[in-house]
């Protein structure tokens, strides 16, 4: 008989296996281990009705959203199919279905409000930039090496980004000239060669960090839409570079998504109506004759 302990070691090597991210290692091992402790019974007698009363239990007063009771199900379904190597019936266990909300996007005149209000401190003002200049998500900019800033060529290496690849994006003139100041400011003096240092120089700054960072910048705005996070400056970044006629595939390439489907939100997000003269205009002179 598999113990808890058991299957949650077998589970853990199964993840390393396969090399997925320190993320998902670590959001696995906790849903699975909360999963087991909630059904509280034999392992080799879990099945399907399990895990839809532990799911349910999760929905049961909306303490979590559709995405996180859907990463308990993504978690639970890797332990049975990989680690006890057993199927199910998966018609039983449906994702739970999320609200299609489409992100709140920043003006550009909220990003440049966002850009003075971290002015005063130049490694703030660095994070801003390269979130909106580059597109970046906050875990990389957390992650970045000075060598990763590529001033010949004007472009940032993202290194492992989502689904560890790597990928090139574009660097702005003016986060350069930022980049460069907070260089000479602050001299990094990371031995991994990060950019922004954690505590004490060990590894880099924390997600955390950084979004406690913007989120002191935010209040110190005008901008009063609630659901903004450093993840809007990367949702503007798109979202502007499309208005501004750039490609859809140069913008994928530069975000990183695997999927053109992933960009394509930013087609719903940018102001396509811009300069777009409606058919119904075009024929108002017709109206006019008929009228006479």
């Amino acid at each position: 008989m598999l113990t808890k302990q058991q299957a949650l070691q077998r589970l853990k090597a199964d993840i390393q296996l396969r090399g997925l991210s320190k993320h998902t290692h670590e959001s696995y091992m906790i849903r699975v281990r909360k999963f087991l402790e909630f059904c509280n019974r034999p392992i080799e007698e879990l099945d399907e009705m399990d895990v839809r009363q532990y799911l349910v239990s999760l929905i049961a007063g909306n303490r979590l959203s559709p995405i996180t009771v859907n990463s308990y199900s993504a978690a639970i379904r890797f332990f049975f199919a990989v680690t006890l190597n057993r199927t199910m019936n998966y018609l039983q266990i449906p994702r739970y279905k999320a609200p299609k909300e489409l992100p709140e996007i920043l003006t550009r005149d909220e990003v440049a409000q966002l850009i003075t209000a971290s002015s005063y401190n130049i490694k703030h003002e660095a994070f801003i930039l390269l979130g909106y200049g580059s597109g970046l998500r906050v875990s990389e900019v957390a992650s970045l090496k000075a060598e990763d800033i590529d001033s010949e060529s004007m472009r940032v290496l993202v290194r492992g980004g989502k689904g560890k690849k790597d990928r090139y994006t574009i660097l702005s003139e003016r986060t350069l000239i930022v980049l460069r100041n907070y260089w000479r400011k602050y001299r990094p003096k990371s031995p991994e060669g990060y950019l922004f240092p954690g505590v004490k120089n060990i590894g880099h700054i924390t997600n955390s960090g950084i979004s406690f960072a913007f989120n002191t910048i935010l209040r110190k705005t005008n901008i009063k839409k609630k659901r903004i996070s450093f993840h809007s400056l990367r949702h503007g970044f798109a979202t502007h570079l499309l208005e501004d006629g750039h490609s859809i595939l140069q913008i994928k390439e530069m975000l990183g998504h695997s999927s053109l489907s992933s960009t394509s939100i930013y087609l719903r997000l940018a102001n396509t109506t811009a300069n777009v003269t409606s058919p119904a205009d075009k024929i108002s002179e017709k109206f006019e004759d008929c009228a006479i």
